[in-house]
């Protein structure tokens, strides 16, 4: 981001990997959050925004946006909802289902993670414009990684926050083609619809924000035709990529309780049949699978991270 200055009223919480990035919008007469990261660092998020607030001389907290709605961009939303009230924007599919907290359109259950139970006041429609802080973002669809997905762009600024639809070096895993849906071919729409717009600086859902937007979109377009090429790719990716979210809430696990949560999440057993395996034959795989990547250790029974 060295050759780009952010205009005033941008504060981003560039975080891990756990939580998503949170980008704090604030003017005289809105102050708004996209993201609030994963429930684990509820605290940490309560007290992020709670400090740029008083740093610009805020009260309060208007709105909380969430551009999809997977754990680690929205688990921070009940905390930030008891503290500062706040009206929360959800895409317009999922509106229903996080009123009824329907767990079975929503994805935290299915993917093995947890996200405290809030409600939502508005909703994201694409192709309408919202006002956060100081400037008018465009909210634009973007499916892939998530069917309901939306990005935000602040034309004045050719600002776009593209949430987990393009990072510098990718974007989220592809998790409608587990369930049998389609997604590969939504993943090149969006990255279509990011390179016909004319950006600045991209604030990715994970990792710096950068300006070489055409470098990421290359890799982007690189990583998808891998993983299109054969529906195995995307299944080992995403296990091994849910399994090594997990473990970085955990830090460490007894190896019986990863099997038994292998066993208890339902997309593992989607990735299993990809992969040609049953269940038992993909608990023994997926830790292994980490190990071998190098991004976890098996230590004295125990599944241990390796940052």
């Amino acid at each position: 981001m060295s050759t780009y200055s952010l205009p005033s009223g941008i504060d981003i919480f560039e975080r891990g990997w756990l939580s998503a990035n949170s980008i704090l919008l604030h003017g005289e007469h809105d102050v708004s959050l996209v993201d609030t990261g994963y429930c684990a660092h509820h605290q940490m998020t309560v007290d992020l925004v709670s400090k740029a607030l008083d740093s610009h001389q805020q009260s309060s907290l208007h709105k909380i946006v969430n551009t999809h709605l997977h754990s680690d961009h929205c688990g921070g939303n009940a905390a930030l909802l008891q503290k500062f009230g706040s009206a929360i924007y959800v895409p317009q599919a999922q509106y229903a289902a996080v009123n009824d907290w329907n767990e079975s359109l929503l994805s935290f259950q299915a993917l093995g993670q947890e996200c405290p139970r809030f409600v939502a006041q508005e909703t994201l429609i694409p192709g309408q414009v919202i006002t956060l802080g100081q400037y008018e973002w465009n909210i634009l669809a973007a499916p892939g990684h998530d069917p309901h997905s939306i990005m935000l762009y602040q034309p004045d600024h050719q600002i776009l926050i593209s949430a987990d639809a393009l990072w510098e070096r990718g974007f989220g895993v592809v998790f409608p083609e587990l369930w049998g849906e389609g997604g590969f071919e939504e993943v090149m729409q969006t990255l279509q619809l990011i390179e016909r717009l004319p950006i600045a600086l991209v604030i990715p859902g994970h990792g710096k924000p950068f300006v070489d937007v055409a470098g990421a979109l290359d890799n982007a377009k690189s990583r998808l035709a891998y993983l299109s090429g054969d529906p195995k790719r995307n299944a080992q990716h995403g296990a091994k990529v849910l399994l090594k979210y997990k473990l970085l809430e955990w830090r460490k696990k007894d190896l019986c309780l990863v099997e038994d949560w292998i066993r208890e999440t339902p997309i593992l057993s989607a990735c299993a049949h990809y992969l040609g395996m049953n269940l038992d034959e993909l608990m023994v795989w997926l830790p292994r699978a980490l190990v071998s990547a190098g991004a976890a250790q098996i230590v004295q029974g125990q599944l241990v991270n390796v940052d």
